[in-house]
């Protein structure tokens, strides 16, 4: 009874609304309910206010992109425009083009860049103008976008759900995607 009313009221209707197959969710509720609702808090951990969308949506893409090639940066990236990010900044996000972006955008997204290689050398000036700009809050906001931005990939993969790879388009618009960009320090 738990597990369907689980599935009616959360998977279904995330499903819906990103037009994405959470098979991997419904594996993870099959399992353990009580797992589900867990890892489903996990998804509010983000304090959304604390830091600019822009800044956030960046941050989320670099550490999706470590995990996934397609459909959870898809998610991600139709998030960040129901928060408001504009498309161009997105695009830009998704293209790597630091210049672009905008200048909150680009620090939180070279900031989770060298967060993910453990390069302190350019993480701790980058974490300092972050906590200039935004405050303590904003940099939790930021390394909390970070991690959750790899959960769910995560999962999904480990799971055996990830294998397929898709376009990314930002508001129903072929995205230039530049995974490489992402991965390389």
């Amino acid at each position: 009874m738990l597990r369907a009313l689980l599935d009616r009221l959360a998977i279904r209707p995330f499903e819906r609304a990103f037009s994405y197959d959470a098979s991997y969710l419904r594996a993870l509720l099959a399992a353990s309910p009580a797992t589900f609702l867990k890892f489903s808090v996990l998804s509010g951990l983000v304090p959304r206010r604390d830091a600019p969308a822009e800044a956030l949506a960046a941050a989320g893409v670099v550490a999706t992109l470590r995990e996934d090639c397609g459909p959870c940066t898809q998610i991600g990236v139709d998030m960040a425009v129901k928060s408001g990010v504009e498309r161009a900044v997105l695009r830009a996000i998704l293209a790597g083009d630091l210049a672009t972006m905008g200048d909150g955008a680009a620090l939180a997204y070279r900031f989770a860049q060298a967060s993910l290689d453990r390069d302190l050398e350019a993480a701790d000036p980058l974490r300092d103008e972050i906590v200039r700009r935004w405050g303590e809050k904003g940099l939790v906001a930021i390394a909390l976008t970070i991690t959750t931005g790899r959960m769910y990939p995560t999962l999904k993969y480990a799971l055996g759900y990830g294998k397929a790879c898709s376009k990314v388009t930002v508001a129903g618009e072929a995205a230039p995607f530049e995974r490489p960009a992402l991965l390389a320090a």
